[in-house]
């Protein structure tokens, strides 16, 4: 066996959400890694020998997806704060376009994808890690990919003091709040699609395919995110109506895409849901 490094990318897109930015992006930078040897892995080299990697480096891929609050201005400023961060700006275009340019500029074979609002623990990249070397000593191959907890807080100042919910469980394939693949599958399944520009089935649309290529779904609840978002409030209720019909636009393209009985019951799509 020969020693290596597992190197992670971890791709995030941001819109106008510099204030929990920060704090997304602090927490990635305390990340405690530990430096003995992580097990083996392939990365999917079939006929070339096993490695056994012992060092876990990674990187931060933020992509500004044209937000006007100051975001780049801010990550100019204090850059020195964050070395594992590599910034990259796109003209307003959506999630998926600007996760498709991470993956474009990542470096590493293991993508992370979580959102601007997520503030992860400090093991979070190496429960990801153990998780995926684990999985795939397991079942002999590396056609998976790890899913963390997501917990949903309102506590802006101390999110990660949140305890789980049973509001926090997702029945979800594959979600890019909390989740690790490596990059060749992303590539095979064609990565995002950019039609998905308004709020809304851009992951789980990906995930239609990528079950189509038979990756398995491997739960991680040791990689925890505590997603924020504010306490609700009746000025909120005008964009969660405009959020609402972007996310049944987005619905109806992930259907005619997948006009399937699964879709149908992901987008609520059923008469069992016109009833409800």
């Amino acid at each position: 066996m020969k020693n290596v490094t597992l190197f992670l990318s971890i791709v995030i897109p941001t819109y106008n959400r510099l204030p929990i930015l920060k704090k997304c992006l602090i927490a990635l930078e305390n990340q405690q890694i530990r430096q003995d040897s992580i097990g083996a892995l392939d990365l999917g080299e079939l006929n070339s020998p096993r490695v056994a990697p012992q060092v876990l480096d990674y990187e931060v891929v933020l992509v500004d997806d044209g937000s006007t609050d100051g975001t780049l201005d801010w990550l100019a400023a204090h850059g020195d704060q964050f070395p594992h961060v590599h910034s990259f700006a796109q003209n307003h275009a959506g999630p998926a376009a600007a996760r498709n340019l991470g993956v474009k500029e990542a470096k590493g074979e293991i993508i992370i994808f979580i959102d601007s609002d997520l503030v992860v623990t400090e093991h979070f990249l190496q429960s990801h890690a153990d998780a995926l070397i684990q999985a795939e000593q397991r079942l002999g191959c590396d056609r998976l990919f790890t899913y963390g907890w997501v917990i949903n807080t309102c506590n802006f100042d101390d999110p990660t003091s949140e305890p789980y919910k049973i509001t926090d469980f997702s029945a979800a394939y594959f979600a890019t709040g909390n989740v690790a693949i490596a990059r060749k599958w992303l590539l095979e399944a064609g990565l995002f699609d950019t039609r998905f520009q308004l709020y809304g089935w851009e992951d789980l649309e990906l995930g239609v395919r990528l079950k189509q290529l038979g990756l398995k779904l491997i739960k991680c609840p040791e990689a925890v995110g505590y997603h924020w978002h504010p306490p609700f409030s009746l000025d909120q209720i005008p964009r969660m109506i405009d959020r609402e019909i972007q996310r049944g636009r987005m619905g109806v393209l992930f259907y005619r895409k997948h006009p399937t009985w699964e879709v149908r019951m992901m987008i609520q799509m059923t008469w069992l849901h016109r009833l409800l």
